[in-house]
């Protein structure tokens, strides 16, 4: 009714009721070309900020590690066999004024641990950082364990944090020996804001000539985009990409006030962005990722089955009624089982996409792990038009 509406309005009516009705059908005909038009532009042109696919090099996190001990836990630690845990321990009474002999130390509420958390970028002393606290020795549990003061350091061996606190973790161990029960993982926990930053690892941006961009996956044309969005914008060339991944953006030729001010600016900015056509298959668990601008060329699968199955099963032999020869023995009795399943085929046409290639496969009772063996086997034809990754 609304499009009759817009044409009684707009147009001026002819004669008869032809004229009106290849009127309403040419209207028709534009409202459909010009809505597919704008939904093929919304699937070809994709726009991304430039925060979302690159970071600035020079400007990351840093891993920690360090090694302590969980004291409180209800006869779930290391056992007597883990004796680094009761050289730990000695060591820490040491210093606190307590000597012991480690040969004589028998506890079972202490567990020896290590302990990572993640330095964010520009972190200055006082801050607070999650960290991870995992089981190195034979606990059973390290539940409603507190973590001792531990320092975490870098690989440079340099002290930045210092951990400590209550843990939480997401699982149980119940009972013992053949009557237990085990969720999760109870040997692993974590203290929420549980370590402090005590050294400053921020990055002096002001000392920055030159920002370096970096691509977070490898494409020359992304590389190319951007440095070409950069220049738009601030209306000069003050970007030049160097490679795939790495764009330079020179700070004194784009008039911004700071670094930080110029970083802001360029990540807000966005570009078309193409995935790269990628097959990504885990073997292990069967898993296949695969991009929707992955193609194929025409290409013919069969799929059949063949199943060899060889039982042995133990048989008791006696001999003939009456008999006054032979022994009763057990003896070895093989069966051999063969069946081959028909063959299954799929024929797909040039420029098949990763739906049709899917549901020829399963049409077939092709499982996930054949899937995999399929797809090898296409890329290796030459048949797939992607980059093929096994993990």
């Amino acid at each position: 009714m609304a499009i009759e509406f817009l044409t009684r309005v707009s147009g001026t009516p002819g004669p008869g009721r032809r004229s009106w009705q290849v009127r309403r059908l040419g209207l028709l005909f534009l409202l459909f070309l010009s809505s597919s038009v704008a939904l093929l532009a919304g699937t070809v042109d994709r726009k991304v900020l430039l925060r979302d696919v690159t970071e600035i090099q020079g400007v990351r996190d840093n891993q920690l590690v360090g090694y302590g001990l969980v004291i409180g836990l209800s006869r779930t630690g290391d056992t007597q066999q883990t004796f680094f845990t009761v050289q730990t321990l000695a060591n820490t009474l040491s210093r606190m004024g307590v000597q012991i002999a480690p040969g004589v130390v028998v506890v079972k509420n202490v567990a020896a641990v290590f302990v990572t958390a993640t330095l964010p970028a520009f972190a200055r002393p006082g801050m607070k950082v999650d960290v991870t606290v995992s089981s190195v020795g034979d606990a059973k549990s390290i539940q409603g364990g507190v973590l001792l003061l531990t320092a975490l350091r870098a690989p440079n061996g340099e002290v930045y944090a210092e951990a400590q606190g209550p843990l939480v973790i997401g699982g149980y161990s119940e009972g013992s020996a053949g009557n237990s029960k085990t969720v999760n993982h109870p040997t692993v926990g974590r203290i929420s804001e549980g370590g402090t930053v005590e050294r400053d690892a921020a990055v002096d941006l002001s000392q920055f000539k030159i920002v370096s961009l970096l691509l977070l996956n490898s494409d020359f044309t992304a590389a190319r985009d951007v440095a070409n969005v950069v220049n738009k914008e601030f209306g000069r060339t003050i970007a030049t990409a160097l490679d795939s991944r790495r764009i330079d953006v020179n700070v004194a030729d784009s008039g911004e006030i700071s670094v930080p001010v110029l970083i802001a600016h360029i990540q807000n900015l966005s570009i078309s962005f193409r995935s790269p056509a990628k097959v990504v298959v885990n073997e292990r668990t069967g898993t296949i990722v695969m991009g929707g601008d992955v193609r194929l060329s025409p290409v013919s699968v069969i799929h059949g089955s063949l199943t060899i199955d060889v039982k042995t099963t133990q048989v008791v032999s006696q001999p003939a009624p009456f008999s006054n020869t032979g022994t009763t023995q057990v003896v070895s009795e093989t069966k051999q089982t063969v069946s081959d399943g028909p063959a299954q085929s799929i024929q797909l046409e040039e420029g098949a996409n990763v739906d049709e290639l899917i549901k020829g496969l399963h049409a077939i009772g092709a499982t996930s792990h054949d899937i995999i063996a399929i797809l090898q086997a296409i890329k290796a034809a030459g048949g797939l038009q992607a980059d093929l990754e096994v993990i």
